[in-house]
């Protein structure tokens, strides 16, 4: 079976796209047209939510690192009641679709613990509390790559378990897992589409609004699909650029 170079995936749409103009459907790309007034101001008007669907991912992916590497830690410990809460926490979360944490965070909280959030803030911390189960797995994965070696001399050396994660396993294994964590933002990227239910005006949220006053959700929606796939490679092609970087280092010679 013949299979195409992900550089392919716009030619190919495009041209999908342009074959199926002959199906009876009257296109109307003046919409999104770079060459239409119309279509520049459109254009304009959908990435401005471009800065509210890379401030929402960092965010949430930095809470969730933060997160993740606490519940990991927990997990690795001796103590039966941390490490029992690590795996309630990792399995709970991971069972929980995304959605639906987005919209328990921003209705429930309120109801719950007396808790207003704005739509920013609800969508970080749902993003974030269900990639964080993620993360310790990939935290705990990358802790336990480390030679056991490495734990034998921190030990003869009398560190306590904090002392010898944080000087002597934990640089090694942050080391491991950076190009992991480079592609769960990737993850966070597409998955922050899910906060336009809630009212962020990020790039879903902007198509949704200028579909509802162009009536043109074909058109609008194919845009949409260009701007996540051109800021998700171009944030690709930096997370495979650090891999490479990451395994030059582990091979240069000392």
């Amino acid at each position: 079976m013949r299979t195409f170079p992900l550089r392919c995936a716009p030619v190919l749409l495009v041209a999908s796209l342009a074959a199926g103009c002959g199906g009876g459907y009257t296109w109307g790309w003046y919409v999104v047209s770079p060459w239409a007034s119309k279509g520049q101001g459109n254009i304009a008007f959908l990435l401005s939510g471009l800065g509210w669907t890379v401030a929402l991912a960092a965010c949430a992916i930095a809470v969730s690192v933060v997160l993740g590497l606490l519940v990991a830690l927990m997990g690795l410990s001796r103590n039966r009641l941390a490490s029992g809460a690590n795996r309630v926490y990792v399995e709970a979360l991971r069972s929980i679709p995304m959605l639906v944490m987005v919209l328990w965070v921003f209705y429930g909280l309120p109801v719950v613990i007396g808790l207003k959030l704005d739509v920013f803030s609800a969508g970080v911390i749902a993003l974030a509390l269900c990639d964080s189960a993620f993360e310790a797995e990939i935290f705990r994965a990358g802790i336990q790559s480390i030679d056991r070696g490495q734990h034998e001399a921190a030990d003869t050396l009398g560190l306590g378990f904090a002392d010898k994660m944080r000087f002597i396993i934990l640089p090694q294994a942050i080391r491991r897992v950076l190009p992991p964590l480079g592609n769960q933002f990737v993850y966070m990227l597409k998955t922050s589409s899910l906060v336009s239910v809630i009212g962020l005006a990020e790039l879903t949220r902007k198509a949704n609004e200028l579909v509802v006053t162009e009536y043109r959700p074909l058109e609008i929606y194919t845009a949409l699909i260009f701007e996540y796939l051109v800021l998700i490679l171009v944030v690709s092609w930096g997370v495979r650029r650090l891999e490479r970087k990451m395994a030059a280092a582990d091979y240069r010679p000392a």
